[in-house]
């Protein structure tokens, strides 16, 4: 009589055991981000160090500058010079909201309704870049000189006479005047504003606007509760990117300008290479970088996009 013997259980496969990562193999995103960091840190790290340094020394160009943490720098040099930060906000706010009126139609028409032209417009957006910013200011100047075709109209269409009583403008001249300073600003960074306007309305889904349609909505409702609020990053980042190089900018105030538009761009830049006073060049772009710093995180808090920072 023979036995039955029970059949072995099926062998079940087992699954490769799993090798650790290499310590190589870890330490590659850190060696790709090394270049950065090194960029990072010798020509910005250590150019803040070395200006925060100067900022708090006293001395002269003869005897030299020492550190003495003389803190007191700050005060004087904001206390004389407000009158040029308060104009370099007004200047720089100025041109960004003309920057945003005129360059979100634009933005708009190359998103939506450009069509086969849309790398031309694009093109034509960008080709100021082509050129020397300081040619570019130059040319204004010539537009906007006295006895010009611009100034002739705006004398015929009475507007300057509505920006002379604003204090915008001198008489009849434009030149010399805040007008001429918020035009040359206005156009040097126009494409900063155009450029993240575009980027952020074509991403739209083209599928809303018709939804909205089907529901009847005017094209004035469908811009402000569709559009406009989903093109909201682009606003953000076009602002930012135009208010804080206006803020900063000397270039426009000096050629455009006179002695009573100066920006605080044109004190930083006579205190380092005029006066050669670095302690107060150095507080003062301190002031101003703290300034700009405090003025972009309220504004993007307040306009709902921190995931911008």
């Amino acid at each position: 009589m023979s036995t039955l013997t029970e059949a072995p259980p099926p062998l079940t496969p087992t699954a490769p055991e799993k090798k650790p990562p290499r310590k190589r193999g870890r330490l590659v995103p850190y060696w790709l981000l090394l270049p950065g960091i090194l960029w990072l840190l010798v020509f910005f790290a250590l150019p803040m160090i070395y200006q925060a340094s100067t900022s708090v020394q006293t001395g002269s160009l003869e005897e030299g500058y020492k550190v003495t943490w003389h803190f007191a720098t700050y005060w004087d040099a904001l206390s004389e010079y407000y009158p040029q930060f308060l104009r370099s906000v007004l200047y720089a706010g100025s041109a960004t909201i003309l920057c945003l009126v005129l360059g979100y139609p634009l933005a708009y028409l190359i998103a939506f309704r450009a069509g086969r032209w849309r790398n031309l417009i694009m093109i034509l957006v960008i080709a100021p870049f082509f050129t020397s910013f300081l040619i570019r200011t130059l040319a204004w100047k010539t537009i906007l000189a006295d006895g010009g075709p611009v100034v002739g109209a705006l004398n015929t269409l009475h507007v300057l006479d509505v920006t002379s009583w604003l204090g915008m403008t001198e008489g009849d001249r434009v030149l010399a005047t805040p007008l001429a300073v918020v035009c040359g600003l206005t156009y040097n960074f126009l494409p900063f504003m155009v450029l993240p306007l575009y980027t952020s309305l074509e991403r739209i889904d083209p599928r809303l606007h018709e939804a909205a349609n089907d529901l009847y909505a005017k094209p004035a409702t469908v811009f402000r509760r569709v559009t406009f609020p989903l093109s909201m990053p682009g606003v953000v980042s076009g602002t930012l990117l135009t208010f804080i190089p206006a803020a900063g900018d000397y270039v426009n105030a000096d050629l455009l300008g006179s002695t009573d538009t100066r920006m605080v761009g044109n004190v930083i830049q006579t205190q380092f290479l005029r006066i050669l006073d670095y302690p107060t060049a150095a507080a003062l772009s301190f002031i101003l970088m703290a300034a700009i710093l405090v003025m972009v995180t309220v504004y993007i808090r307040r306009s709902g996009t921190e995931d911008l920072v």
